[in-house]
């Protein structure tokens, strides 16, 4: 393989597997707490797009990126909600791969969600709409 093209496909995989957003570090929720394990699978399967502090995860470093996910610090989201979005894709279908974690993972998450999002959301707003400036 020539050493550029070799490096090219290091650089991409180094990439890849940042994007997926591993690291348990930084999780706040107590592992006492019923959500502990849903923190745990967020920071592996969501963190690379989404912020949400009780995860400890910060989502894209590039803001401008349409591939960042909704902050969900500043978002408060329901069960059905979080259940439905992480089934089907998001709300827009556009980016977020649809099933990225399945049946009690993705119940798990959705639990967490609903019990820590929004934390630093000064309205309710609901999907589809803008959140507070």
């Amino acid at each position: 393989m020539r050493p550029v093209l070799f490096i090219s496909v290091l650089v991409a995989a180094a990439l890849g597997l940042t994007a997926c957003g591993f690291g348990e570090e930084g999780i706040s929720v107590s592992k006492d707490d019923p959500t502990h394990a849903g923190a745990e699978l967020f920071a592996t399967h969501c963190s690379g797009c989404h912020t949400l502090s009780a995860a400890g995860t910060q989502g894209s470093g590039n803001r401008g990126e349409r591939v960042q996910g909704p902050n969900l610090d500043q978002r408060i989201e329901t069960y059905d909600d979080a259940l439905f979005a992480i089934q089907n894709g998001g709300f827009s279908g556009a980016i977020m791969p649809a099933n990225i974690v399945v049946g009690d993972e993705a119940d798990a998450i959705a639990r967490f969600i609903a019990e820590y999002a929004g934390g630093e959301a000064d309205t309710l707003p609901r999907p589809g709409e803008p959140t507070a400036p």
